[in-house]
């Protein structure tokens, strides 16, 4: 939700409060003498450092997400966020730099205590000072009705128009009401309401959000109707935009997404993206570290397989296919072929079933023991898919599992998996009530996913391995 702009000013308001601070923090330890100890280095000689520092700096923030939800920010939330952090990159920075030279008596704890206590007081208030002044222009040019973020009111009647107008009155909302869209084609409503015309209905709600360049859109049904909602949801599948309802329709998503007030109006936000930004760095690190340790540790296997494969039937040994991945974009999946070449020439994208004959003797066990997903590997590699999340599945299924099954868009919202929670908890596809049985587990991972739930997921997984209850 945030423009490149908000980021880019605070990026460099980061830049010079951090690397002023190095210089401010060497004022305050050496020229007022509030630190004891005699000045080492000339202030020109500090740069490079104050660079260094910098650069460490600026990695925390961006692990921690503190470039991330920046518009309109409180400015007391600012000071909590950069206060929290800071604090966690002055420790890191103590640890690494002074836990093995110090030899620790009672007057260099009470030095390193002094010590880093200052250096934080310094970073923090520094960064602290720059990042409200950034925040109070931001606000001071929402007012001036600059910078607002384009937004799309469903619905027509009282509650829409009670919303616009209040949305006009709190400008420091963020957002200007660009049109109003109707609940249904047939609905006779005025071309322009409050002098903001009807632009259309629910069913151009997609390629409205696309041409208008849509950041906000807000639902004010006059009649909580679950089936419209459900499909707005699963219209709201793009990057970047804020899906937000009024407050009547809260029963209908409670459980589904999590929910939070915003601006002091009475409206509730369907929150797109659990994962705190740590967590997301720490999931993607972890993905890279295992991804590559396994490929390395499975070559011996990769290649035995791979010349199996090849010997036993003909066709090639890695079976590449085109899959949906994170919001909707396609890519190449990786496998260890485990079925009869050309197996769906005829029959079309199709099921595997139980005593598949498709599946040749070696990919029967192949699968149970999991061991065709290893290529699957590189697509984590390249950013495609993760090790754990939802299994990415054919354009052909997921344009008939949207028309089929409610809010299966919601699944593309993360990055596909190797595994995930469907895999653990239901069989393998063969019907499309088992379809809409595995939806609601990965459903539920959406909304709740986590580091603990991605390592339980994992360990859960290597059991099925040990005992090869693959399919």
């Amino acid at each position: 939700m945030d423009s490149f702009k908000n980021i880019l000013n605070t990026f460099f308001a980061d830049v010079i409060a951090l690397t002023g601070s190095w210089y401010l923090f060497y004022f305050v330890r050496f020229e007022l003498g509030i630190i004891p100890g005699e000045a080492l280095q000339a202030p020109i000689s500090l740069f490079v450092p104050a660079l260094v520092i910098c650069v460490f700096w600026l990695a925390i923030f961006t692990i921690f997400g503190l470039y991330k939800d920046l518009y309109l920010t409180s400015r007391l939330d600012e000071l909590l966020r950069v206060g929290k952090v800071t604090i966690l990159g002055t420790l890191i920075l103590f640890f690494v730099l002074f836990i093995d030279n110090l030899g620790w008596s009672q007057s260099n704890i009470q030095y390193a205590k002094t010590y880093t206590l200052s250096y934080w007081l310094v970073v923090f208030l520094s960064v602290s000072l720059l990042r409200i002044g950034v925040r109070t222009h931001e606000i001071y040019q929402v007012k001036k009705g600059r910078g607002l973020h384009r937004a799309l009111i469903i619905g027509t009647g009282a509650i829409a128009r009670d919303i616009r107008d209040n949305l006009e009155r709190n400008r420091t909302s963020g957002m200007n009401v660009v049109g109003f869209l109707a609940e249904s084609e047939d609905a006779e409503t005025e071309k322009e309401i409050s002098g903001v015309p009807v632009i259309g209905s629910i069913n151009d709600l997609r390629e409205l959000i696309e041409k208008e360049k849509i950041k906000d859109v807000i639902v004010a049904l006059e009649h909580e109707d679950s089936s419209k909602l459900i499909r707005i949801v699963d219209e709201i599948e793009v990057p970047d935009v804020s899906l937000k309802i009024v407050p009547n329709f809260l029963n209908m998503i409670t459980g589904l997404n999590q929910t939070n007030q915003i601006f002091g109006l009475p409206l509730i936000e369907v929150m797109p993206d659990p994962m705190p930004s740590w967590e997301k760095f720490t999931k993607r690190f972890i993905d890279i570290i295992l991804s590559t340790l396994i490929l390395v540790v499975t070559l011996p296997i990769f290649i035995i397989l791979y010349v199996l494969i090849k010997v036993t039937s003909p066709g090639p040994a890695v079976f590449r296919q085109e899959r949906v991945g994170l919001y909707g974009k396609t890519f190449t999946i990786y496998k260890f072929r485990t079925m009869y070449q050309d197996a769906e020439a005829r029959s079309g994208p199709v099921w595997a079933t139980e005593n598949d004959p498709r599946i040749t003797p070696l990919g029967l066990w192949l699968r149970k023991l999991r061991l065709d997903e290893i290529p699957q590997l590189f697509n984590v590699l390249k950013g495609e898919m993760s090790l754990v999340g939802p299994r990415p599945e054919r354009p052909f299924f997921v344009e008939k599992f949207k028309k089929e099954i409610p809010l299966y868009s919601r699944r593309l919202r993360v990055r596909p998996g190797i595994t995930g929670w469907a895999q653990v908890k239901w069989k393998y596809d063969e019907s499309l009530e088992d379809v809409i049985e595995k939806t609601k587990y990965d459903l539920f991972y959406v909304e709740n996913m986590s580091l603990r739930m991605d390592i339980k997921i994992l360990l859960n997984t290597i059991a099925t391995v040990i005992r090869g209850k693959g399919q």
